[in-house]
Protein backbone atom coordinates (compact mmCIF):
# COMPACT_ATOMS: atom_id res chain seq x y z
CA UNK A 1 0.00 0.00 0.00
CA UNK A 2 1.54 3.26 -0.72
CA UNK A 3 2.72 5.42 1.60
CA UNK A 4 0.42 8.57 0.63
CA UNK A 5 -3.25 8.20 1.95
CA UNK A 6 -5.88 10.78 2.87
CA UNK A 7 -8.96 10.47 5.01
CA UNK A 8 -12.07 11.84 2.97
CA UNK A 9 -15.39 12.35 4.80
CA UNK A 10 -19.11 13.46 3.22
CA UNK A 11 -21.39 14.88 5.73
CA UNK A 12 -24.85 14.87 4.32
CA UNK A 13 -28.08 16.20 5.05
CA UNK A 14 -29.20 12.76 5.28
CA UNK A 15 -26.17 10.84 5.23
CA UNK A 16 -22.32 10.18 5.82
CA UNK A 17 -19.22 8.56 4.44
CA UNK A 18 -16.07 7.90 5.32
CA UNK A 19 -13.20 6.66 2.79
CA UNK A 20 -9.27 5.92 2.54
CA UNK A 21 -8.34 7.18 -0.28
CA UNK A 22 -4.96 7.61 -2.49
CA UNK A 23 -3.55 8.68 -5.43
CA UNK A 24 -5.42 5.75 -7.41
CA UNK A 25 -8.60 5.99 -5.99
CA UNK A 26 -11.07 5.24 -2.96
CA UNK A 27 -9.51 2.31 -1.14
CA UNK A 28 -12.17 1.30 0.63
CA UNK A 29 -15.68 3.39 2.33
CA UNK A 30 -18.29 3.09 4.79
CA UNK A 31 -21.36 4.54 5.21
CA UNK A 32 -21.90 6.09 9.08
CA UNK A 33 -24.84 5.21 10.67
CA UNK A 34 -26.65 7.52 13.27
CA UNK A 35 -26.23 10.77 11.54
CA UNK A 36 -27.52 13.27 14.64
CA UNK A 37 -28.78 16.67 13.52
CA UNK A 38 -25.61 17.96 15.76
CA UNK A 39 -22.63 17.68 13.85
CA UNK A 40 -20.88 17.30 17.19
CA UNK A 41 -22.53 13.63 17.43
CA UNK A 42 -22.26 13.32 14.19
CA UNK A 43 -18.33 13.67 13.97
CA UNK A 44 -17.47 11.41 17.19
CA UNK A 45 -19.52 8.42 14.94
CA UNK A 46 -17.37 9.81 12.17
CA UNK A 47 -14.28 9.39 14.17
CA UNK A 48 -15.38 5.80 15.34
CA UNK A 49 -16.07 4.66 11.15
CA UNK A 50 -12.68 6.05 10.09
CA UNK A 51 -10.52 4.28 13.10
CA UNK A 52 -12.27 1.38 11.38
CA UNK A 53 -11.22 1.91 8.27
CA UNK A 54 -7.68 2.33 9.50
CA UNK A 55 -7.46 -0.92 11.25
CA UNK A 56 -8.93 -2.70 8.43
CA UNK A 57 -6.26 -1.27 6.50
CA UNK A 58 -3.70 -1.82 8.72
CA UNK A 59 -2.85 1.76 9.02
CA UNK A 60 -2.47 4.31 11.78
CA UNK A 61 -3.45 8.21 11.04
CA UNK A 62 -0.11 9.01 11.14
CA UNK A 63 -0.09 7.03 7.88
CA UNK A 64 -2.39 9.44 6.18
CA UNK A 65 -1.79 12.90 4.95
CA UNK A 66 -4.83 14.70 5.56
CA UNK A 67 -8.40 14.40 6.43
CA UNK A 68 -10.97 16.00 3.62
CA UNK A 69 -14.63 16.86 5.14
CA UNK A 70 -17.29 17.59 1.90
CA UNK A 71 -19.86 19.93 4.13
CA UNK A 72 -23.80 19.80 2.61
CA UNK A 73 -23.94 23.90 3.24
CA UNK A 74 -21.77 26.70 2.79
CA UNK A 75 -18.38 26.71 4.50
CA UNK A 76 -15.40 28.76 4.31
CA UNK A 77 -12.62 26.54 3.36
CA UNK A 78 -9.69 29.23 4.35
CA UNK A 79 -10.45 28.77 7.85
CA UNK A 80 -12.03 25.70 7.73
CA UNK A 81 -15.44 26.92 9.28
CA UNK A 82 -19.16 26.10 8.37
CA UNK A 83 -21.14 29.47 7.59
CA UNK A 84 -24.52 27.99 7.49
CA UNK A 85 -26.69 24.74 6.91
CA UNK A 86 -29.42 22.97 5.76
CA UNK A 87 -32.55 24.08 7.72
CA UNK A 88 -32.99 21.87 10.57
CA UNK A 89 -29.66 20.30 10.14
CA UNK A 90 -26.13 21.03 12.02
CA UNK A 91 -27.12 24.10 14.10
CA UNK A 92 -24.00 23.67 16.38
CA UNK A 93 -22.11 23.34 13.11
CA UNK A 94 -21.26 27.28 12.92
CA UNK A 95 -19.77 27.20 16.64
CA UNK A 96 -17.65 24.06 15.96
CA UNK A 97 -13.77 24.15 15.24
CA UNK A 98 -13.45 21.27 12.28
CA UNK A 99 -9.68 21.67 12.00
CA UNK A 100 -9.20 21.50 16.03
CA UNK A 101 -11.30 18.18 15.69
CA UNK A 102 -9.42 16.64 13.08
CA UNK A 103 -5.84 17.78 15.43
CA UNK A 104 -7.40 15.93 18.30
CA UNK A 105 -8.84 13.13 16.60
CA UNK A 106 -6.03 12.19 14.34
CA UNK A 107 -3.29 14.48 14.87
CA UNK A 108 -3.95 15.62 11.30
CA UNK A 109 -4.91 18.91 9.64
CA UNK A 110 -8.34 18.94 7.95
CA UNK A 111 -9.62 20.71 4.21
CA UNK A 112 -13.11 21.52 4.13
CA UNK A 113 -15.18 22.47 1.54
CA UNK A 114 -18.82 22.26 -0.23
CA UNK A 115 -19.87 18.86 -1.10
CA UNK A 116 -21.44 20.00 -4.26
CA UNK A 117 -18.17 21.58 -5.15
CA UNK A 118 -15.62 18.46 -3.97
CA UNK A 119 -18.32 16.38 -6.54
CA UNK A 120 -17.24 18.49 -9.25
CA UNK A 121 -13.83 18.62 -8.27
CA UNK A 122 -13.77 14.62 -8.27
CA UNK A 123 -15.58 14.48 -11.65
CA UNK A 124 -12.84 16.77 -12.92
CA UNK A 125 -10.08 14.00 -11.54
CA UNK A 126 -11.59 10.95 -12.83
CA UNK A 127 -14.97 11.09 -13.93
CA UNK A 128 -17.13 12.93 -16.83
CA UNK A 129 -16.04 16.21 -16.54
CA UNK A 130 -12.32 14.62 -17.22
CA UNK A 131 -10.42 17.08 -19.82
CA UNK A 132 -12.64 19.83 -19.84
CA UNK A 133 -11.93 23.54 -17.96
CA UNK A 134 -15.19 24.91 -18.31
CA UNK A 135 -18.33 22.31 -15.98
CA UNK A 136 -21.13 23.40 -14.38
CA UNK A 137 -22.90 20.50 -12.65
CA UNK A 138 -26.05 20.45 -10.81
CA UNK A 139 -27.08 17.32 -8.35
CA UNK A 140 -30.43 16.50 -7.97
CA UNK A 141 -31.55 14.80 -4.56
CA UNK A 142 -33.14 16.08 -1.16
CA UNK A 143 -32.27 19.63 -2.49
CA UNK A 144 -30.27 20.60 -5.43
CA UNK A 145 -26.90 21.79 -5.12
CA UNK A 146 -24.65 22.62 -7.42
CA UNK A 147 -20.71 24.10 -8.53
CA UNK A 148 -19.02 25.38 -11.52
CA UNK A 149 -15.30 25.38 -12.73
CA UNK A 150 -14.22 28.26 -14.89
CA UNK A 151 -10.52 27.58 -16.91
CA UNK A 152 -9.96 24.92 -14.58
CA UNK A 153 -10.70 26.19 -11.07
CA UNK A 154 -13.77 26.07 -9.31
CA UNK A 155 -15.78 28.83 -8.94
CA UNK A 156 -15.24 30.47 -5.17
CA UNK A 157 -15.84 33.73 -3.98
CA UNK A 158 -15.33 36.36 -0.96
CA UNK A 159 -18.85 35.18 0.81
CA UNK A 160 -18.41 31.66 -0.23
CA UNK A 161 -22.01 31.16 -2.65
CA UNK A 162 -20.55 31.19 -6.16
CA UNK A 163 -21.77 28.36 -7.75
CA UNK A 164 -23.29 26.22 -5.44
CA UNK A 165 -26.57 27.78 -4.29
CA UNK A 166 -28.42 27.18 -7.80
CA UNK A 167 -31.23 25.22 -6.12
CA UNK A 168 -31.96 29.02 -5.19
CA UNK A 169 -32.33 30.36 -8.11
CA UNK A 170 -35.82 31.52 -8.53
CA UNK A 171 -37.57 29.42 -11.85
CA UNK A 172 -40.69 30.48 -11.26
CA UNK A 173 -41.99 34.56 -9.88
CA UNK A 174 -45.06 33.43 -8.61
CA UNK A 175 -43.46 30.52 -6.95
CA UNK A 176 -43.91 27.88 -4.38
CA UNK A 177 -42.37 29.12 -1.06
CA UNK A 178 -39.15 27.60 -0.51
CA UNK A 179 -36.87 27.14 3.19
CA UNK A 180 -34.33 29.61 2.36
CA UNK A 181 -37.52 32.04 2.79
CA UNK A 182 -37.47 32.76 -1.29
CA UNK A 183 -40.06 31.74 -3.50
CA UNK A 184 -40.10 30.06 -6.71
CA UNK A 185 -36.58 28.52 -6.25
CA UNK A 186 -35.52 25.28 -8.36
CA UNK A 187 -36.10 23.58 -4.90
CA UNK A 188 -38.98 24.48 -4.00
CA UNK A 189 -40.36 23.58 -7.51
CA UNK A 190 -38.33 20.02 -7.56
CA UNK A 191 -36.47 18.38 -5.13
CA UNK A 192 -37.32 15.92 -2.95
CA UNK A 193 -37.71 17.77 0.09
CA UNK A 194 -40.45 19.82 -1.32
CA UNK A 195 -42.24 16.74 -3.71
CA UNK A 196 -44.68 15.88 -1.17
CA UNK A 197 -46.28 19.69 -1.26
CA UNK A 198 -46.04 19.38 -4.83
CA UNK A 199 -47.69 16.32 -5.42
CA UNK A 200 -50.60 17.13 -3.07
CA UNK A 201 -51.46 20.29 -4.38
CA UNK A 202 -51.64 18.77 -7.94
CA UNK A 203 -54.91 18.70 -10.15
CA UNK A 204 -55.82 14.95 -9.56
CA UNK A 205 -54.05 13.63 -6.72
CA UNK A 206 -56.62 12.22 -4.81
CA UNK A 207 -57.05 9.98 -7.62
CA UNK A 208 -53.69 9.03 -8.00
CA UNK A 209 -51.78 5.84 -7.01
CA UNK A 210 -49.83 8.51 -5.54
CA UNK A 211 -52.35 9.57 -2.81
CA UNK A 212 -51.72 6.04 -1.27
CA UNK A 213 -48.62 6.46 -0.35
CA UNK A 214 -47.00 7.40 3.02
CA UNK A 215 -43.52 8.70 1.93
CA UNK A 216 -43.22 10.72 -1.14
CA UNK A 217 -39.58 10.78 -2.92
CA UNK A 218 -38.85 10.15 -6.73
CA UNK A 219 -38.01 6.92 -6.45
CA UNK A 220 -41.75 6.55 -5.44
CA UNK A 221 -42.83 8.74 -8.40
CA UNK A 222 -40.67 6.94 -10.85
CA UNK A 223 -42.83 3.93 -9.76
CA UNK A 224 -46.10 5.02 -10.11
CA UNK A 225 -44.93 6.67 -13.39
CA UNK A 226 -43.92 3.15 -14.17
CA UNK A 227 -47.02 2.28 -13.75
CA UNK A 228 -49.03 4.91 -15.87
CA UNK A 229 -50.20 7.16 -13.28
CA UNK A 230 -51.53 10.00 -14.72
CA UNK A 231 -50.17 12.35 -12.19
CA UNK A 232 -46.39 10.96 -11.42
CA UNK A 233 -45.98 11.27 -15.14
CA UNK A 234 -47.21 14.88 -14.93
CA UNK A 235 -45.11 15.64 -11.76
CA UNK A 236 -42.31 14.07 -14.05
CA UNK A 237 -42.52 16.36 -16.51
CA UNK A 238 -42.88 19.13 -14.46
CA UNK A 239 -39.82 18.60 -12.46
CA UNK A 240 -37.88 18.69 -16.10
CA UNK A 241 -38.95 22.08 -17.03
CA UNK A 242 -37.88 22.70 -13.75
CA UNK A 243 -34.23 21.18 -13.98
CA UNK A 244 -33.76 22.13 -17.45
CA UNK A 245 -34.55 25.69 -16.83
CA UNK A 246 -31.79 25.84 -13.56
CA UNK A 247 -29.33 24.26 -16.47
CA UNK A 248 -29.89 26.93 -19.19
CA UNK A 249 -29.70 29.67 -16.52
CA UNK A 250 -26.26 27.56 -15.31
CA UNK A 251 -25.47 27.38 -18.80
CA UNK A 252 -25.95 31.06 -19.77
CA UNK A 253 -24.31 32.43 -16.59
CA UNK A 254 -21.02 30.09 -16.93
CA UNK A 255 -20.18 29.01 -20.28
CA UNK A 256 -19.55 25.56 -19.75
CA UNK A 257 -18.54 23.35 -22.17
CA UNK A 258 -19.98 20.52 -20.35
CA UNK A 259 -23.05 20.34 -17.77
CA UNK A 260 -23.17 17.40 -15.47
CA UNK A 261 -25.94 16.13 -13.86
CA UNK A 262 -25.96 14.24 -10.61
CA UNK A 263 -27.21 12.89 -7.54
CA UNK A 264 -30.02 10.63 -6.07
CA UNK A 265 -32.95 11.30 -8.88
CA UNK A 266 -30.31 10.50 -11.86
CA UNK A 267 -30.82 7.08 -10.76
CA UNK A 268 -33.47 7.27 -13.65
CA UNK A 269 -31.09 9.02 -15.38
CA UNK A 270 -32.64 7.18 -18.89
CA UNK A 271 -35.79 9.50 -18.36
CA UNK A 272 -34.21 12.27 -16.95
CA UNK A 273 -31.49 12.91 -18.95
CA UNK A 274 -33.00 12.65 -22.80
CA UNK A 275 -35.75 15.08 -21.12
CA UNK A 276 -33.38 18.28 -20.30
CA UNK A 277 -31.21 17.24 -23.13
CA UNK A 278 -34.37 18.45 -25.12
CA UNK A 279 -35.41 21.28 -23.11
CA UNK A 280 -32.12 22.69 -23.29
CA UNK A 281 -30.79 22.44 -26.88
CA UNK A 282 -34.71 24.32 -27.79
CA UNK A 283 -34.21 27.17 -25.14
CA UNK A 284 -30.20 27.38 -24.56
CA UNK A 285 -28.50 30.24 -26.73
CA UNK A 286 -25.20 29.11 -27.01
CA UNK A 287 -24.39 30.50 -30.54
CA UNK A 288 -22.62 28.17 -33.04
CA UNK A 289 -22.21 25.54 -30.30
CA UNK A 290 -24.22 22.67 -28.38
CA UNK A 291 -23.18 22.27 -24.81
CA UNK A 292 -22.78 19.00 -23.40
CA UNK A 293 -25.31 17.18 -21.25
CA UNK A 294 -24.16 14.46 -19.55
CA UNK A 295 -25.17 12.31 -16.30
CA UNK A 296 -21.70 12.30 -13.78
CA UNK A 297 -19.84 9.01 -13.70
CA UNK A 298 -18.95 9.23 -10.01
CA UNK A 299 -22.46 8.82 -8.41
CA UNK A 300 -22.29 9.15 -4.67
CA UNK A 301 -18.22 8.84 -4.58
CA UNK A 302 -17.64 11.65 -6.12
CA UNK A 303 -17.07 14.12 -3.34
CA UNK A 304 -15.00 10.90 -2.02
CA UNK A 305 -12.76 11.11 -5.56
CA UNK A 306 -12.54 14.91 -4.97
CA UNK A 307 -10.59 14.65 -1.46
CA UNK A 308 -7.92 12.97 -3.94
CA UNK A 309 -6.87 16.31 -5.63
CA UNK A 310 -7.91 18.68 -2.51
CA UNK A 311 -5.30 16.83 -0.21
CA UNK A 312 -2.76 16.78 -3.11
CA UNK A 313 -3.05 12.82 -3.68
CA UNK A 314 -3.58 13.08 -7.58
CA UNK A 315 -0.63 11.28 -9.39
Amino acid sequence: MTDRLGIAVEIGGGHSTCALVDGSGVLDRTMVDGVSISLVRTLETVEVCVRTLLAAAGVEPEDCIGVSVAFCGIVDASSGRVVATPQGKFEDARELDLPGWSRRAFGLPLRVENDARLALLGEHWAGAARGFQDVAMITLGTGIGGAAMVDGRVLASRHHQAGIIGGHIPVSIDGRPCRCGGSGCAEAEASTWALPAICSDWPGFAASSLAQEKRLDYRTLFHHYDAGDAVAAAVLERSCDVWATLAITLIHAYDPEVLLLGGAVMRRSEEVLPRIQARVRDRAWTPGRTVRIEEAALGGDAPLYGAIPLLGLAA
